[in-house]
């Protein structure tokens, strides 16, 4: 074992944050913790680390074992270059280095005894250099450099002109060289483009030592973790296997967890009812036993209704109207900033109704392209054009659409003078903004924050084509589920731009590959873009003249590159395969749907069912013969209506 806590407790004045946590860590596990924003992740990752202490419990690290942690903002020193940074977490061995050069040097003048215990110091020194992987410590300093994005001809360059992710990437860096035995990360994939994120994967699993990741990565989690961390209202639950794993079960216990529950309230009403009966006769024997039973139910524990964060927030993006079935066409579209060149010559089009994904490499010119298609930049060549009845709803990452002076209530207020206060309230409550909240200045937001604004002006906009430049940047693990169920029921197009795999996984029919300064198109998911990716690669890999996009080749012609203008389509048994997929998430999301839906019934109809009780028990309404009759009518119509919920909920939980 690596790692041992116990019982750990935090809060924070009156905000318990952290109760009775437990779990270890063994040898070479790779342990996620997963929970939504402000559960409490980071602080207890601060507490397992030393940086703040708790109110109970203990942290045990095993004898002998070491520990590196990198925090969000992880620390560096600006005064060193990019190569020199690293290098100073192998400073060891180049002072042993230094140290076998000069006794190399001091031996060509020795002789005799003195020669002797040089040669001594020297074995002893090479000894150690080897032993401590002297030899290789250069190669592997590049392999991360490059593993996490930096080019060779980036290594000279100060620290300190770097941007913040960049620190970051150099922070985590100098961590994977330090070679713990138990890597703490928080966090790790915010600043890495996908390449980088897929070599810190490749690198993690094969790391000889334990791991444990705080990460709103899915994609990331399902490829690392063996083990899952759950914080949930203070409390800690672990699971076995990675984060889909998680996810399953976390499902079948809350469903367990809602039959209980059910079955209970219905025991409950029974009782009730039973002991409403006894009362009734108005015999002493009667009295007793209704007394009896009335105790009993008194000292039940009683359950408390399983929740899903999820359904503190939703969406709803409804297009107004319809478009055109042609919703864009770009022709030869071009960007540059100076002698640096993004794209050029660049063709696709988008039809009504397709989702579609543009990824690549930090810096490609993704964002720009969203930009340019959004009139905020003007491209150098080439054009594009909007079919007919094509509203854009347009979200960027540094969220210009938002104004900092203003509240968020006058945010959504003067762009949408035509509802009341109460509407606002309930649309701003529907992501998370409620109470004094809708007062807070724009200014004063977390980059999450703002998002969900961002998102809410979105839904407001009824939009028919929606561009979006990284939408779940920010967003816990719940908040993207919910804005992926709402892009999949949206019967509008489409275009973003996101580094979450997973997200694009669930959400895109359509992936452009924008590399080498020009977009490959793929007719999939992610997972279909991973699986096509060296062939097509392989096929459009030579530089096309003229040519700045490219389509998966079929079958026939793996070996020759297609322009947009010249498109082939994908193999048919792969496209069947693909679209039978997608058939069947369908069907299973609409049976979640179907699930839901059933709950907010049954919710309803028990909160009516106790809102009728009280009224019964009303002195005012007692003396109202006709007014008791239609209450009693009204209640026993709602149990059969809930007996019949209660069954279908089974049929649809199973």
């Amino acid at each position: 074992m690596v790692l041992s806590c116990h019982n750990i407790s935090k809060a924070f004045l009156e905000n318990r944050v952290l109760a009775n946590v437990s779990f270890h860590i063994e040898d070479y596990e790779k342990a996620a913790i997963v929970g939504v924003n402000g559960a409490g992740k980071t602080t207890l990752l601060r507490i397992l680390v030393g940086e703040m202490a708790a109110d109970e419990g203990t942290v045990t690290l095993s004898k002998g074992k070491t520990l590196g942690y990198l925090a969000q903002d992880g620390a560096v020193d600006t005064a060193n270059t990019i190569y020199e940074e690293l290098l100073s977490v192998k400073q060891h061995l180049v002072d042993l280095e230094r140290r076998i050069r000069q006794c190399e040097l001091a031996m060509q003048a020795k002789e005799g005894s003195a020669l002797e215990a040089l040669m001594k110091q020297y074995a002893s020194l090479t000894h150690a250099f080897e032993t401590g992987d002297g030899y290789l410590y250069k190669s592997e300093l590049t392999g991360v450099l490059k593993g996490l994005g930096f080019p060779e001809s980036e290594f000279g360059k100060p620290v300190s002109t770097l941007s913040g992710g960049q620190k970051t990437r150099v922070a985590l860096g100098k961590l994977l060289l330090q070679r713990p035995d138990l890597i703490i990360l928080d966090e790790p994939t915010n600043h890495l483009d996908m390449n980088s994120i897929a070599w810190l994967e490749t690198y993690l699993m094969n790391y000889k030592g334990a791991v444990i990741i705080v990460s709103h990565d899915r994609y990331f989690l399902n490829r690392i973790a063996t083990k899952v961390i759950e914080i949930d209202q203070t409390k800690s639950t672990v699971f076995t296997g990675n984060y889909s794993d998680y996810a399953v079960k976390k499902e079948q216990l809350r469903a367990a967890a809602m039959v209980a529950y059910l079955n209970q309230q219905r025991e409950i009403r029974h009782q009730e009812e039973v002991i409403e009966k006894l009362r009734s006769c108005n015999t002493e024997k009667s009295v007793r036993r209704a007394e009896s039973r009335a105790k009993l139910l008194e000292k039940m524990d009683v359950l408390e209704k399983p929740t899903e964060v999820r359904t503190d927030m939703r969406i709803r993006l409804t297009p107004r109207k319809q478009s055109g079935n042609d919703v864009l066409t770009v022709e030869k579209l071009g960007k540059a900033f100076g002698r640096q060149l993004l794209f050029e010559n660049v063709d696709f089009e988008i039809k009504r109704g397709e989702h579609v994904a543009v990824i690549g490499d930090n810096g490609t010119g993704k964002t720009t392209l969203l930009k340019i298609l959004n009139r905020v930049l003007p491209p150098d060549s080439g054009s594009f054009r909007l079919g007919m009845n094509v509203e854009i709803g347009y979200y960027d990452q540094e969220h210009h659409v938002l104004h900092r002076e203003k509240t968020l209530f006058e945010e959504i207020s003067d762009d949408y003078p035509y509802l009341n206060n109460t509407e606002i309230r309930n649309i701003l409550a529907a992501f998370l903004f409620t109470g004094d909240d809708v007062f807070k200045r724009i200014e004063s937001l977390s980059g999450g924050e703002r998002g969900r604004v961002s998102l809410a002006k979105l839904m407001l906009g009824n939009a028919n084509f929606l561009i979006l430049d990284e939408p779940t940047n920010h967003l816990d693990i719940a908040s993207k589920e919910i804005l992926e169920d709402a892009l999949n029921s949206y019967e509008g197009t489409v275009l973003y731009v996101s580094h979450d795999r997973y997200f694009i996984n669930r959400t895109a029919h359509r992936i452009l590959d924008l590399t080498a300064q020009r977009f490959v198109n793929y007719i999939g998911n992610y997972d279909y873009y991973l699986e096509k990716h060296d062939t097509v690669m392989a096929a459009v890999g030579a530089p096309q003249t003229g040519t700045a996009s490219a389509t998966l080749p079929d079958s026939s012609s793996a070996g020759t590159a297609a322009s947009a203008s010249s498109a082939k389509s994908i193999e048919p048994d792969a496209k069947q395969d693909w679209l039978a997929k997608k058939e069947e998430q369908a069907r299973i999301r609409k049976k979640e749907n179907d699930l839901k839906k059933c709950e907010e019934k049954i919710a309803a109809l028990e909160d009516r069912n106790a809102e009728i009780d009280a009224l019964l028990s009303d002195p005012a309404i007692g003396t109202q013969v006709a007014r008791l009759q239609e209450l009693t009518t009204e209640q026993a119509g709602l149990q059969e209506t809930l007996e019949k919920l209660y069954a279908e909920w089974e049929v649809l939980a199973e």
